[in-house]
């Protein structure tokens, strides 16, 4: 992997470790993280540092990887995919001073390899999505997906297993 840093009018891309034949579409802002070989990220994507994108990954456009996920090789992730990495989001701490962030611990997120996540999914934090698994589009994951399993809904449900094994 090479370590690139483009900014530009259409891309910032700050101490990024890119594997061969990655495509980075425009107006992507990505700092800190590692994309493998294969990946391709659509326009208007923010991958945040500590993020690693696996071999083969399809980032698909508007979505945001906060730090603390980890995306496993040939994973599709659908358009406006949001990643959380905080359990209790706050602004201020109880003294009224901004937070930083010393105040609190990032979350860790794994999408294990083969998984699919739909359009305009919420993937709360500490949750592993099992290999191979589907999110359907617009679900909201408060839980562990298991492998081979597709799930729906706010919040996301079981609704019966993947047979492409």
């Amino acid at each position: 992997m090479e370590t690139v840093t483009i900014n530009n009018d259409k891309q910032s891309l700050n101490n990024v470790k890119i594997g061969k034949d990655v495509k980075i579409f425009n107006f992507v802002n990505a700092y800190g993280c590692s994309i493998d070989d294969g990946s391709k990220v659509g326009a208007f994507v923010e991958i945040q540092k500590g993020v690693s994108i696996g071999k083969n990954c399809k980032i698909s456009s508007h979505s945001f990887i906060c730090e603390g996920v980890v995306i496993e090789d040939n994973v599709f992730v659908g358009h406006n995919v949001t990643f959380i990495n905080d359990r209790f989001p706050r602004a201020t701490n109880a003294d009224g001073s901004m937070q930083t962030e010393a105040d609190w611990s990032v979350e860790k997120t794994i999408v294990k390899t083969g998984a699919s996540i739909g359009s305009s999914v919420t993937v709360l934090c500490g949750v592993t999505i099992g290999e191979h698994a589907i999110i359907g589009a617009g679900s909201v994951v408060t839980k562990n997906v298991e492998p081979y399993t597709i799930v729906a809904g706010n919040p996301a449900k079981f609704l019966k297993k993947v047979n492409d094994r």
